[in-house]
């Protein structure tokens, strides 16, 4: 019992069930980490933070990024920065939890909850697992539309085909699923890359955009899409998600490698992170050096985007571009959504199915709504439904980070692995930030302010 303690998240200490079968069992502990100390030991560790990093740069994220920047220029730069600060601290409390306890959040919560409890709180994380499908599933739809002009109906039914992606990759091995989401990274990098350097935005401004204003508190409508894009990059799956996937590592079972390991994948979901900034900066950044700067309005319709920047930047290569990142965020985020709607399922319900069966229930959860919506609204509802389901999303997160910060900071449940006091304090200063914007925005909408 001791050693247990001793290496932290000892069986039965602090938690009311014993741990059960981990979660992705048919990956987990499947990448083994190098004895020897150097760049390998730390490459060993590169992936689950870039699988992550696809649900801050998301479709979703897209629309609202795309609709800020239109609309109000640079002045939300700042709201992307400060989500990528709360993201790179909460990720790493997951990192912590997965490794310290050898739960997910998912199993934390039914292990830690009563069942009454860990039930609402499954169905709040499916809840936001479908709002994020819908986002994903409908951006690679548009995706598919604007370079193949595929019908949107269609095109939400072939994204369940990533069912099939996933099974195959993941029977290669899980370093498989990761190369194709870098790869897909990497390609949206370079579209983002040209594209700015053709819209050439004043980068005076830009960096103006990082500073503070009270405008975001003060003006209705400029909280609103804050609070998407807050939605859009903070996202709860990917919470479920990276507390899960970070136990593909096989390494050593002792209290000084899980501190190891701690540490490495800390430092792989910060890169991670760092570099999704990086693509939802330029995202919005190209909306306001182009959008805004044009004077066109507001634009949240990612195919009215698409269709005004060939006249706008004066090269037929931009819309192309824009489209191949889109369907690229939109396959990448899909593939990682579903991973999570697999954790999430698995972990809450201790359900046990055939991977197939698993991902198609999850995918369908998704993909039926995102037709029916498609069907229903066509192209010109898409816009306004991505940034809605980003607005739900944010709604979404304290059911995920308070739990998240209570299981790290009780040293019953980590022993000696238990996030440092720092950690705890800046992430409930977070979750406070949350809680008390979307009490802002839901009296802004009762009120009709």
């Amino acid at each position: 019992m001791l050693d247990k303690l001793q290496a932290g998240g000892g069986e039965g200490l602090g938690w009311r069930r014993e741990r059960g079968d981990p979660a992705l069992s048919e990956v987990h502990g499947s990448i083994a980490v190098p004895k020897k100390r150097g760049f390998w030991r730390f490459a060993a560790f590169l992936g689950p933070g870039y699988l992550v990093a696809t649900g801050y740069m998301d479709p979703g994220n897209w629309a609202t990024s795309l609709a800020g920047g239109s609309r109000f220029g640079y002045s939300l730069l700042v709201v992307a920065l400060l989500s990528n600060m709360i993201a790179i601290l909460l990720q790493a409390l997951c990192s912590r939890l997965g490794i310290a306890s050898g739960r997910d959040l998912a199993q934390a919560c039914r292990d830690a909850f009563p069942r009454s409890v860990g039930f609402v709180l499954w169905i709040l994380a499916e809840a936001a697992i479908c709002a994020t499908d819908l986002a994903e599933v409908i951006g690679t739809a548009i995706g598919l539309n604007l370079l193949f002009g595929i019908p949107l109906e269609i095109g939400v039914v072939i994204t369940a085909l990533d069912v099939f992606l996933i099974l195959w990759l993941q029977n290669l091995g899980f370093r498989f699923v990761e190369a194709l989401i870098v790869a897909l990274l990497f390609v949206i990098a370079t579209c983002f890359g040209i594209q700015i350097a053709l819209a050439d935005p004043n980068w005076g401004d830009v960096i103006r955009g990082f500073a503070p204003t009270t405008d975001i508190v003060t003006n209705p409508d400029m909280l609103y899409l804050a609070l998407g894009i807050l939605g859009a990059t903070v996202m709860p799956h990917n919470l479920y998600l990276h507390s899960a996937i970070v136990q593909t590592r096989r390494h050593e079972d002792t209290l000084e490698g899980k501190r190891e390991a701690i540490r490495l994948a800390t430092w792989d979901s910060t890169l991670a992170l760092m570099f999704a900034l990086t693509i939802n900066a330029s995202i919005l950044i190209l909306a306001a050096s182009t959008f805004h700067a044009g004077g066109t309005g507001e634009i949240a319709d990612l195919g009215k985007a698409h269709e005004l920047l060939n006249p706008l930047l004066g090269s037929a290569l931009a819309p192309t571009l824009f489209a191949v990142a889109l369907l690229c965020c939109g396959l990448s985020s899909t593939v990682t959504a579903t991973i999570a709607g697999q954790a999430v399922m698995e972990g809450f319900l201790n359900i046990r199915l055939a991977p197939w069966l698993r991902r198609l229930i999850t995918r369908a959860i998704a993909i039926v709504p995102a037709a029916s919506v498609t069907i229903a609204y066509g192209e010109s509802g898409a816009g306004a439904l991505l940034i809605l389901s980003q607005v739900i999303l944010s709604l979404q997160l304290p059911f995920a980070i308070v739990p998240l910060i209570m299981f790290t900071s009780d040293r019953r449940k980590l022993g000696p692995l238990v996030a440092p006091r720092w950690q705890i304090v800046l992430a409930s200063l977070a979750a406070a930030l949350i809680i008390a914007l979307n009490m802002k925005l839901l009296f802004d909408f009762i009120t009709g302010a």
